[in-house]
């Protein structure tokens, strides 16, 4: 069989060829779904914060981030650029039908305007010289628009900086005060170790290396020379960034589902193909290799394809529950951005490395910078990341499921509420929920305080302005303990929940077997096994069944709650939290061997099963 006709389930993703292939299987299904004018790619019918046109015109920019480094790589001809260049032409004609328009504050056609301003810096040859007088001038009309409107002040920074670069390399009019502005204000979302906010005192999620470093390392590659200070300290805080980041990845290709933007999927990995076009080496070229190869192969094996081939919104699966605002059809296809190393010509280095297996990682890497505790399980492939929560919040989707969960972990996923009634449409996996026992529950926001120390996390926050919630995690797996001091002026209701297992398996058939009983609960199928269990306080155990498509990885799940009647004053909850990706012959004595807990007025004193002893002062 030749390999351009191989579907993309068979493309091994190992090779340079490999790497052209799967785009190519990527980009062909969308041919059919360009506009007359080609200048706007329709890939479904529903819709973002934003027109349909501007939607439209998004699907057509983001095929970009792939095409690019593609033809900066290679001679070869691909027949969709023919398609591309006039969809360039008629859209920054103003007198075309297809024009993409005129913009304005805060707009999405900022976002999309940078990548022109990579095809400028790395393809002027393919997107610049082919056109006559008149469209280059339209063209860099309509881009040097971006230097007259607000961007809003987060990683949107770096959208005017590439944008002017472009323009700058092909001779064009462009604004040096605003890259120097905008650049130095970014410079303030600087935090350590590598770390950025995005925008002060914004998350630190996969903005920072999908945006900020990856935007910043294509800044230090093609101005190395120009601005030699600023490219070294790009690429340093880049390398330091990475001995952190590589502790998000398992040695299965898969990654911590975490924070917004989740539906740009493979954009996970698009930070080490940065690292490898900017030619900074954390790692050797073999380890990042084998980061963006096996996130590409995990990513491949999901079912995240319609029926006619094209990316849908969705994380493992077509999701729309999970999605943000401003996600439309086209929207996924910022995913390409991980093809960067295709502008890597074939005798680089890279392509002729072997790809490597991830390097030794320690079973714990403290990031205080994300306010998160990693823990590896290198048995089970299981990466959990404990979490303090955070002292600010915003307005984006689900914003308490991405941000504030006590645990995030790539194989069990986390959960978006479907509804508002009840813990089976809230979803409320690893998470805390409370209730004026009307079935109505909140969870946390955003913290009051927060630490973060060796052996675990503390975190305070207020639900109702009479109610004070104070939560220790002892991170560990399978097991994890939480302990809560609930001081309330109200009758409350809570809910404990665990982790989200997977009932479906498109691969396997299996039963799942549950156990329950006043105090523990346990779900189990051969894939995997949750449970909860009540070390302190009054609660109850209860199997929940979340609505469907509220989880992120997986459609129907199961998710092990302690639920408990608070009093008005004050109430103490401890909970054991067990997440098992592996069953095995050790499974049974795992499940029994279960941390211990005391609680004293002064001290919490938690035993762990390998005989290690924690001292919580309260």
């Amino acid at each position: 069989m030749l390999a351009s006709h191989r579907p993309i389930t068979m493309n091994p993703i190992k090779t340079r060829e490999d790497l052209s292939e799967l785009l190519k299987q990527i980009c062909n299904p969308l041919k059919p779904y360009y506009s007359k004018g080609f200048a706007r790619l329709k890939l479904g019918n529903t819709s973002a914060a934003y027109a349909d046109s501007i939607a439209e015109f998004e699907g057509f920019s983001r095929v970009l981030w792939g095409l690019v480094p593609f033809f900066a790589g290679t001679d070869e001809e691909y027949e969709i650029w023919d398609m591309q260049l006039q969809g360039i032409k008629n859209g920054t004609n103003p007198n075309h039908d297809e024009y993409w328009g005129d913009i304005k504050d805060y707009d999405q056609r900022i976002v999309e305007m940078a990548v022109f301003g990579l095809a400028l810096l790395l393809i002027p040859e393919k997107v610049w010289e082919p056109l006559s007088d008149e469209e280059k001038s339209n063209f860099s009309h309509w881009l040097r628009q971006i230097n007259r409107y607000k961007v809003w002040d987060c990683n949107w920074l770096f959208f005017p900086v590439l944008v002017n670069l472009g323009l700058k390399h092909v001779g064009e009019p462009y604004c040096q005060e605003i890259m120097e502005e905008n650049l130095n204000r970014i410079d303030e979302f600087y935090l350590s170790n590598g770390w950025y906010s995005d925008g002060i005192n914004g998350h630190c999620d996969y903005y920072v290396p999908f945006a900020i470093h990856y935007y910043s390392l294509i800044y230090a590659k093609v101005m190395e020379t120009e601005d030699p200070i600023r490219s070294q300290q790009y690429k340093t805080r880049a390398e330091v960034f990475a001995k952190d980041f590589i502790s998000w990845f398992s040695s299965d290709g898969s990654s911590i589902p975490y924070g917004r933007s989740l539906a740009y999927r493979f954009a996970q990995s698009s930070f080490w193909s940065a690292a490898v076009y900017a030619e900074i080496e954390p790692f050797s070229l073999g380890v990042m290799k084998g980061l963006i190869l096996r996130n590409l192969r995990w990513w491949f094996k999901q079912p995240m394809f319609n029926d006619s081939g094209i990316l849908t919104v969705g994380y493992t699966y077509p999701n729309l529950v999970m999605a943000e605002n401003y996600n439309s059809p086209g929207s996924p296809y910022w995913a390409l951005k991980t093809f960067l190393p295709l502008a890597l010509d074939e005798e680089h280095p890279f392509w002729k490395a072997d790809e490597e297996s991830l390097p030794e990682l320690g079973n714990t890497s403290i990031q205080k910078e994300p306010h998160m505790v990693i823990c590896r399980d290198k048995d089970s492939e299981h990466i959990l990341a404990f979490n303090s929560g955070h002292m600010s919040t915003n307005e984006h989707t689900h914003t308490s499921a991405k941000y504030e969960k006590f645990v995030y972990s790539n194989i069990f996923g986390f959960s978006v509420p479907r509804a508002e009634w009840g813990l089976s449409q809230g979803a409320f996996d690893s998470m805390l929920a409370l209730s004026e026992c009307d079935n109505l529950y909140r969870v946390k926001r955003y913290c009051e305080e927060f630490a973060i120390e060796d052996q675990f996390i503390y975190t305070r926050w207020k639900p109702w302005h009479d109610v004070d919630v104070k939560t220790w995690l002892v991170p560990g797996t399978p097991w994890h303990i939480r302990i809560h001091c609930i001081q309330s002026s109200r009758l409350l209701d809570a809910a404990d929940g665990g982790f989200a297992l997977g009932i479906e398996n498109k691969h396997v058939k299996a039963e799942m077997e549950a156990t329950q009983n006043k105090n523990e609960c346990l779900a189990r199928v051969s894939w995997g096994a949750t449970g909860i269990k009540n070390l302190y306080g009054d609660g109850n155990a209860e199997l929940i069944y979340p609505n469907s498509n509220t989880n992120l990885i997986n459609s129907r799940t199961v998710i092990p709650t302690i639920k408990t009647r608070i009093n008005p004053g004050t109430s103490w909850l401890v909970s054991a939290v067990y997440g098992e990706p592996t069953i095995g012959k050790g499974f049974e004595s795992s499940w029994e061997d279960v941390p211990d807990v005391s609680v004293t007025a002064e001290k919490m004193i938690v035993r762990l099963p390998n005989a290690q002893t924690i001292t919580i002062v309260i």
